[in-house]
């Protein structure tokens, strides 16, 4: 693709990089088909070659270093329009044949809207509230108590907070002591010393979810870590376009885990969220221009590795109990197959594990979460969402398994079927307790829970 950058403009790291993704789109059209809002939507402009001519023709309008725009045109709202109705689910990227890295150019876009860009003030104060709100999990916790409390009243409520009702839980699971600073020994002789990624939502919506992680990778001989200091990734704030808050986030993280190397050392920083592996394997080039963090956030950056990938490498323990022969259908989170190339290890770990693993119809195609996505776009989101559930309903399956909160988020609630995290199962099927929700999908099964939380075996 041809760029009219002037030399002033590619001086700012940010547009050069974004030149060089330009340049590499040949206009081929393959994404075209792997697209959700071009599937639906069939405009052009709805499509990661459309969104890549708008955001060229928006940075090229712009100043240096993102200043003054040289054009006396306004970022148009048609552009925001569109470019706000990119998932960022990455199947382009997985379609591409000339590699275009477009999760950094959109990324690149994004910060370029906010910061030239006036909203509407109740779309602007929404989206503050929703990065800050997502990324700290008391104020979650206090805001999904006072939703519940809300829920009757939601047709009362104004249109664009109704979707923001209708995804929170009826009830909020009690905090888990699991996920407080501390250190979990390895039950056997060590292999791994792992830090875990905490996160921010997952620990308000689905505490099981680290509580199983933790049990899993033990029992698996390996040390693990919740350093303090640790928390959300920045993701979420990230794709909004609010970078500052999201990197100071992001640098915490950095600094966490650098302590925590240094008085142990780390084999692996595992995220069970696969967006927030997706920008944990990112911080190198998020923090290149850092001189402070550029050589620290390449190294951390090294590290990340989803749970599957070291569940995978450590090699799944057999199975303690006989597992009924279940049809799971897995989903596979965009982050988890476009944003980090991870698709053979959890289906390997499933079907080692004695679940009979079946395909979704149009997996490549996101279920609709993407982070806020579903909160701000609910139309296209629920769209996603029911084409998906018709697909899963398609295999027949007993339950659904995924590797990320925000698709459990979206395809729970009033869905056919159980969907649970993939190490829940696995932590099942290695001698842990059923899955939370699950019990009506295994009827007849003696359900003996497992072993309890080795929250009692924390030190530190």
């Amino acid at each position: 693709m041809h760029t009219d950058f002037s030399l002033a403009q590619l001086a700012d790291p940010d547009t050069a990089a974004s030149e060089k993704i330009l340049r590499a789109c040949v206009h081929c059209g393959f994404c075209l088909a792997t697209c959700p809002t071009y599937v639906l939507l069939g405009d052009e402009l709805d499509s990661p070659r459309g969104r890549i001519y708008l955001i060229k023709n928006m940075l090229e309008a712009g100043g240096p270093d993102g200043a003054a725009p040289i054009s006396p045109e306004p970022i148009s709202p048609e552009t925001v329009k569109h470019v706000d109705r990119c998932l960022s689910c990455l199947a382009c990227m997985t379609t591409c044949p000339s590699g275009v890295n477009y999760m950094h150019l959109v990324d690149h876009g994004r910060r370029h809207i906010e910061a030239h860009y006036r909203r509407p003030r109740a779309e602007r104060l929404l989206r503050h509230v929703l990065g800050r709100v997502l990324s700290r999990p008391a104020w979650l916790r206090a805001a999904l108590y006072g939703a519940r409390l809300a829920k009757p009243f939601a047709g009362l409520m104004p249109t664009r907070l109704r979707p923001l009702l209708a995804l929170a839980p009826r009830a909020v699971p009690a905090a888990s002591p699991m996920d407080r600073p501390q250190i979990f020994p390895a039950a056997g002789e060590r292999r791994m010393r792992i830090a875990l990624l905490p996160g921010c939502a997952q620990q308000v919506l689905a505490p099981e979810i680290n509580e199983a992680t933790i049990r899993l990778l033990t029992r698996h001989d390996c040390e693990v870590v919740v350093a303090p200091g640790s928390g959300c990734c920045g993701a979420l704030q990230h794709h909004l376009g609010d970078e500052a808050p999201a990197l100071a986030l992001a640098r915490a993280n950095i600094d966490s885990w650098e302590r925590a190397g240094v008085l142990g050392g780390l084999d692996a920083i595992v995220a069970n969220a696969s967006g927030c592996g997706t920008m944990v394997k990112d911080y190198g080039f998020l923090l290149r221009n850092d001189p402070a963090y550029a050589e620290k956030a390449a190294r951390i950056a090294a590290l990340a590795r989803d749970v599957s990938e070291t569940v995978a490498e450590l090699g799944l323990g057999a199975a303690n109990r006989a597992m009924p022969a279940l049809r799971v259908a897995y989903h596979s989170a965009c982050s988890l197959q476009h944003g980090q190339g991870v698709e053979r290890e959890p289906r390997a770990l499933l079907a080692a594990a004695g679940f009979l693993v079946v395909e979704v119809p149009e997996g490549h195609l996101c279920c609709g979460s993407a982070g806020t996505y579903n909160l701000l776009q609910p139309e296209l989101a629920s769209a996603l969402r029911e084409r998906k559930l018709a697909n899963i309903a398609l295999t027949r399956a007993d339950l659904v398994a995924t590797g990320n909160i925000g698709c459990i988020t979206q395809l729970s609630g009033d869905a056919p079927l159980p969907v649970v995290h993939i190490v829940e199962l696995l932590d099942w099927a290695t001698g842990g307790p059923i899955p939370r929700g699950l019990p009506r999908a295994v009827a007849g099964l003696a359900a003996d829970g497992g072993a309890p939380p080795p929250g009692s075996a924390a030190t530190g």
